[in-house]
């Protein structure tokens, strides 16, 4: 199992990274991160400074075909930053045209409803971005993971850092298929 790990330079939950990546490790696969800037990203534990971590590649190098799933970490700041670069959305939804899953916790979703992936799909996400969701076409619900197969992939959602076992759970289930 080949995991993509889209995070903006700066503002990712660091959590919401870690958990997720260790999940895939110990599913015997290979994460690997993935950023709009080459050098490292800078996580953060809510509003503080916590890890940083190397880059692998950038979105102009990464492609939806080198990965069996991407997995979209949260934080405010991060898919923020994220849905203002266009080779991010761009990459995102590279995954959809190629039929891959997708997975994404806490404000993550801003970056699916700037892609234009969430209309006729049913997540959930951080409860601030519920009204977003839903003028963009989608179906939000307060639930602890959701997976929605109503489109050309699976998208898998969660709400929070305490949702991260479900979450790590689903997504490598079924990034494993």
């Amino acid at each position: 199992m080949q995991a993509a790990f889209l995070v903006a330079p700066e503002g990712t939950e660091e959590v919401e990274l870690t958990q997720p990546w260790q999940a895939v490790v110990a599913a015997a696969g290979g994460p690997t991160l993935v950023s709009t800037h080459t050098g490292k990203v800078q996580a953060f534990h809510h509003l503080d400074r916590a890890a940083t971590f190397p880059v692998d590649l950038t979105v102009d190098e990464a492609t939806a075909a080198d990965f069996d799933g991407l997995v979209l970490p949260g934080g405010v700041a991060n898919p923020d930053a994220l849905r203002l670069d266009p080779r991010a959305v761009a990459f995102i939804r590279s995954f959809f045209d190629a039929g891959k899953p997708v997975a994404a916790i806490c404000h993550a979703p801003w970056t699916l409803i700037e892609a234009d992936v969430v209309r006729g799909r049913t997540l959930t996400s951080w409860p601030s971005l519920r009204t977003d969701i839903r003028n963009a076409g989608g179906t939000w619900v307060d639930e602890q993971v959701k997976i929605c197969t109503a489109g050309p992939n699976t998208l898998i959602t969660s709400r929070r850092p305490a949702d991260l076992e479900a979450f790590c759970a689903a997504f490598v289930s079924e990034f494993s298929h």
